[in-house]
């Protein structure tokens, strides 16, 4: 049968080589056009090298997989907040038998809430909190890092978490670095999804099976990405590396600008690799209300804003996030891009494969992860929050409360309130005084600014503070001690403030910042009747009796809000202003006469016009610093339990730094001056430097 036309060039030799020739042609153009048509794609230089991030080898260390301690806060389980946030948590522990749960806050609530998931979530109630119940920033981001977990992450309380959180964290944890990843959400304007009971899968309002990769894609189509209301996802891995180098401003959270601060001071501090993990963490929130615009007429997010700007956020050395290698996955494979310096990083386990095998591999997947990276494209481009440095912020801070306002927000069930006055110079003795009231649960204190720089710093700390028109303003940072004429006029001030209080209906305690407090004494000081002025004697002595001339204590006494009290203070008040001395000799001159003259028994004193009694405290339970020379004991703690103090005073000793070192050196001291923070029991101690 003759051969068809068509092959007929193929019988010779010569009609062979065409073809051949024919056919390396068009493979060689073919190969041409797909090099051009990848020059087309955005410049990308791809190159298989291993970053300082990858461990040795190149391979990954299969460590297992990591335990996990997600952080949140949770403040509202009332209607739709309290079902978004109960949503949220139940898809994080749905997500891996390794994941945890710590919700801060100390609403009883929170107990039970938490009991219903048994040990994976626990409720974190020591920890630092504003009189208004916020929680700060700094303090909760130290409890993270000393999470005994391979991985911290702290999140918004209603945000939801996909698999993918899971499979990057995974990935991250096999690197042989210090790292610390962010990842933005996107807001959704609602989420019509709920969780079966397990918790496992996503249903459909019609009560359907919704695969999660699917409800992922539904949500981002309908998503928008949110960079600049502070609900970012954060998370490290924990050793012995530090996040940053600096120290974390008193920020609240959920105030505003405290993540972008944080975010910026690791990134500089360059202790960690950043990774912006946005495009392989899926997380979503539903837009619910406006909290950023509510919050820039809040003084909270004002005193953020303070707190910003005095820490140099606006100032030109500000990260952007344009800056961060992002972590992308194509796949199954994750790469780091690095578009600011055009590069993709990846890696992959070593093999004896055919080398000019492993080169055509190692092309078609460069052409993949090419072309997956550039379909993702640059998020980072439209992230502009502009807006946040615009705001306009008054020079001076102020609480948006008077004395009228907060007195009933911070007063007991008794209306009784403690009250300290302090200056600037006693600033970190304010703070000690004030984390040891907040280890004993008594959180009904007020404290009064006898300055300026006292107030603006106690409102950054969360403190309940008002300031007197009429107090002192030339206070001397290192010499305002017993004895001084600056001393002298600061006392003043207190029993007039005192006095406006009683009148107001309110009982007071008033405690100079220098007692320390070993438990509360209020329960005991209220068994003492109606007008009676209970006060600590100053008398050292052993052998005489505690009320002798000029003994009486005013850094510590508590008055009660009726006729007679408020009638004695009142002749105290108007005795010390005559005076050239201290408010101190004027309590006792006019409570108990000149010279003892009213002394009754050891221990009391009557006011005749009054018919006011004033008794004068135990020594042995209310020591004064002089009393027994505790001060001077090994152990001053264990002296005073043996004693049963209530409470020790730090006086009789001369000099604001002599009075802090002998606190200190007496580790009755409950506040780190370098982190800012209360001393918690998971929080490792500073030596505190008051020089």
């Amino acid at each position: 049968m003759p051969l068809l036309p068509i092959f007929t060039p193929f019988r010779s030799t010569k009609g062979l080589k065409l073809g051949l020739w024919a056919i390396w042609f068009y493979g060689f153009l073919l190969i041409c056009i797909s090099l051009y048509a990848t020059q087309l794609l955005p410049s990308v230089k791809l190159e298989f090298r291993k970053p300082i991030f990858f461990n040795k080898n190149g391979v990954e260390n299969h460590k297992g997989s990591p335990s996990i301690t997600i952080f949140t806060v949770l403040e509202n389980f009332n209607g739709s907040v309290g079902e978004r946030q109960d949503l949220a948590v139940r898809s994080w522990l749905g997500l891996s038998p390794d994941i945890n749960v710590v919700l801060f806050g100390n609403d009883p609530s929170l107990y039970s809430y938490a009991s219903g998931f048994g040990s994976r979530v626990l409720v974190e109630s020591d920890i630092d909190f504003s009189f208004r119940n916020k929680l700060f920033f700094h303090s909760m981001v130290a409890r993270a890092e000393a999470s005994v977990s391979n991985i911290s992450v702290i999140v918004h309380p209603e945000t939801v978490l996909f698999q993918d959180f899971i499979s990057t964290l995974n990935h991250v944890h096999e690197l042989d670095h210090a790292w610390f990843l962010v990842a933005f959400p996107r807001k959704v304007p609602s989420f019509r999804y709920s969780l079966d009971e397990a918790g496992k899968q996503w249903l459909k309002e019609d009560g359907n099976i919704i695969s999660s990769h699917k409800l992922q894609e539904v949500l981002a189509q309908i998503g928008e990405w949110d960079y600049c209301d502070g609900r970012m996802l954060m998370a490290w891995n924990n050793g012995e590396t530090p996040l940053h180098m600096g120290v974390l401003p008193p920020f609240l959270y959920g105030k505003g600008l405290h993540s972008r601060w944080f975010i910026n001071e690791v990134y500089y501090s360059k202790y960690r690799s950043v990774f912006d993990a946005s495009l392989s963490i899926s997380n979503f929130y539903v837009n619910a209300s406006n909290d950023i615009q509510s919050n820039q007429e809040d003084w909270e997010y004002t005193a953020n804003r303070h707190l910003a700007e005095s820490y140099g956020m606006f100032s030109s050395k500000q990260a952007s996030f344009s800056d961060f290698v992002e972590l992308v996955k194509c796949g199954r494979q994750f790469v780091l891009v690095n578009r600011k310096e055009n590069i993709v990083y990846s890696h992959g386990s070593k093999s004896s494969k055919n080398l000019l095998k492993e080169r055509v591999m190692g092309s078609r997947r460069r052409k993949r992860l090419m072309s997956c990276v550039s379909a993702f494209g640059p998020v980072s481009k439209i992230k502009d929050c502009s807006h946040i440095s615009s705001i306009n912020v008054s020079t001076d801070l102020h609480l948006p409360f008077g004395l009228e306002s907060l007195l009933p927000m911070v007063a007991d069930k008794n209306n009784t309130i403690v009250l300290a006055i302090a200056g600037y110079s006693y600033k970190d003795m304010l703070m000690s005084w004030v984390c040891r009231l907040r280890h004993l649960m008594v959180q009904n204190f007020l404290v009064f600014a006898l300055d300026d720089e006292t107030y603006q710093y106690a409102i950054l700390q969360g403190l309940p503070v008002v300031k007197d028109s009429l107090a002192p303003r030339n206070i001397s940072f290192n010499d305002c001690h017993f004895g001084t004429k600056c001393f002298q006029n600061v006392t003043k001030s207190k029993s007039r403030l005192v006095t406006r209080i009683l009148e107001m209906g309110y009982n007071v305690l008033l405690s100079d910042v220098d007692v320390y407090w070993f438990k509360n004494p209020l329960p005991l000081l209220q068994t003492f009747g109606p007008a009676v002025l209970v006060a600590q004697s100053d008398e050292y002595n052993l052998t005489v009796p505690i009320n002798l001339p000029r003994r009486l204590n005013s850094g510590f006494y508590f008055a009660r809000s009726d006729k007679p009290t408020i009638a004695a203070l009142d002749k105290v008040v108007k005795h010390a202003m005559t005076s050239d001395l201290s408010e101190q000799p004027s309590f006792y001159d006019t409570l108990c006469g000149q010279g003892g003259l009213n002394r009754v028994g050891n221990d009391k004193c009557w006011e005749p016009a009054t018919n006011l009694t004033v008794q004068f405290l135990d020594r042995d339970l209310f020591p004064n610093g002089a009393y027994k020379e505790l001060w001077n004991e090994k152990s001053v703690l264990a002296a005073c339990l043996k004693n049963g103090c209530y409470v020790l005073h730090n006086n009789w000793i001369s000099g604001r730094l002599n009075k802090l070192q002998r606190q200190v050196r007496a580790r009755l001291w409950d506040y780190d001056t370098s982190s800012r923070m209360c001393l918690q029991s998971w929080h490792k101690a500073k030596d505190t430097d008051f020089s």
